[in-house]
């Protein structure tokens, strides 16, 4: 081999090493979960400069555990402050799942059965009598919004009495007299009528059967074993990283055109209580909606008795209520969930049982002309990450 010749293959060879290892050496693609990441920040991104709402986040959690979460557009339109997924929302009714959680905790124990009557719980008040189907209600029609009890938030003189006083603090029974001596919509068990009276109801009967509040009773069996670190009661007019909500729909009852001023409640929020009554980031709400609906929220098997559905076609074509669940059919299968409004802020969480992923998302307005329904947006999400996976 002459020398020319040797030193050419040598060349060569030591340019193709060069090669091999520069092409060793290029950092991988992004990850499934920022491929997905990305593809809803230029969804949501669309979303909110074509529709005009102030901010949206959400958050998913993947099969594989990974967590995902997106926050697009503003904390305060007025300021022009940036939304981070830090903030919290006010979720809503989606609260109510906290309701039928530790119903079921007292289920487990015995010391609550759905056939009870309510009267069993309650009936040593002596106002009781006044309640709409006050001898028949039941622990399971309450649960699923079958009592025939009207919405106490709509009785005539509930907003103007709430928006006297913000301080007030607001007892189970102040609000149920709201709803005292009317006509029940029907009779107990023999329709279906969505109402966060019930709730209120149901909230009360735990509280007899804890020996303490509520709200002690889910932190200490939910939010502190399953972290949930990022959501908190509604039970104080200060909340912090609370986002600011935007008042559109409420503005007829004398709310708005915000909520906060100088990060406080001006109005009161504390009547919520179990109809709503928490505030969260969309990353503890999709975590909570994945560890409930897949059985993993507490020990025993309750999946069962709370996916146990009847008709609720006042929430929209084909969806069915369980115990404190919104069963619908999608194109991705059957999803589990709950929406959530309140003056300011709308919410859907839920968890979608073929591809087992867990989300949430919430939006700083309380008008759904802007948004479109949070649960059909929280669908549309989902469609995005199945479609990666």
């Amino acid at each position: 081999m002459s020398k020319l010749y040797f030193f050419l293959v040598l060349g060569i060879l030591c340019l193709l090493s060069s090669s091999l290892d520069a092409a060793l050496q290029t950092p991988p693609g992004p990850s499934k979960a920022a491929r997905i990441e990305g593809l809803l920040r230029t969804h949501l991104t669309a979303m909110h400069k074509q529709q005009g709402f102030p901010g949206v986040s959400a958050a998913f959690v993947l099969p594989t555990g990974e967590q995902i979460a997106v926050a697009v557009g503003f904390d305060s339109e007025r300021e022009g402050t940036p939304l981070t997924t830090k903030h919290k929302f006010l979720s809503g009714s989606i609260g109510k799942t906290y309701v039928t959680a530790a119903a079921h905790h007292w289920l487990q124990t015995g010391k609550l059965k759905l056939d009870d009557k309510a009267l069993k719980y309650l009936g040593k008040h002596e106002w009781w009598k006044r309640m709409p189907n006050a001898e028949s209600m039941t622990v399971l029609q309450l649960l699923r919004h079958e009592t025939g009890l009207p919405r106490y938030i709509f009785a005539g003189p509930f907003w103007a009495d709430l928006l006297k006083d913000p301080d007030r603090v607001w007892t189970p029974k102040e609000r149920l007299a709201f709803v005292f001596d009317q006509d029940p919509l029907f009779p107990a068990g023999e329709g279906w009528a969505y109402a966060d009276t019930n709730y209120i109801v149901v909230g009360m009967i735990i509280e007899e059967l804890a020996g303490h509040s509520f709200y002690d009773d889910v932190t200490e069996m939910f939010i502190k074993p399953l972290q949930l670190q990022q959501t908190v009661p509604t039970n104080t007019r200060t909340i912090a990283n609370m986002v600011q909500g935007h008042v559109v729909a409420c503005r007829q009852f004398g709310y708005g055109p915000e909520t906060l001023v100088d990060g406080v409640f001006h109005d009161n929020i504390q009547f919520e209580w179990c109809g709503g009554g928490w505030a969260s980031t969309p990353l503890d709400l999709a975590r909570w909606a994945g560890l409930l609906y897949s059985g993993k929220a507490m020990q025993g098997e309750y999946l069962d008795t709370l996916l146990d559905h009847v008709p609720a076609p006042e929430l929209g074509p084909g969806i069915r209520y369980g115990l404190g669940v919104m069963v619908e059919e999608t194109d991705n299968g059957l999803i589990y969930g709950h929406e959530g409004f309140m003056p300011g802020y709308l919410s859907a969480a839920g968890w979608m049982l073929d591809s087992n992923i867990a989300g949430a998302v919430q939006f700083n307005i309380d008008d759904s002309r802007k948004t479109g329904k949070t649960s059909k947006v929280l669908q549309q999400l989902m469609a995005i990450v199945i479609a990666e996976l």
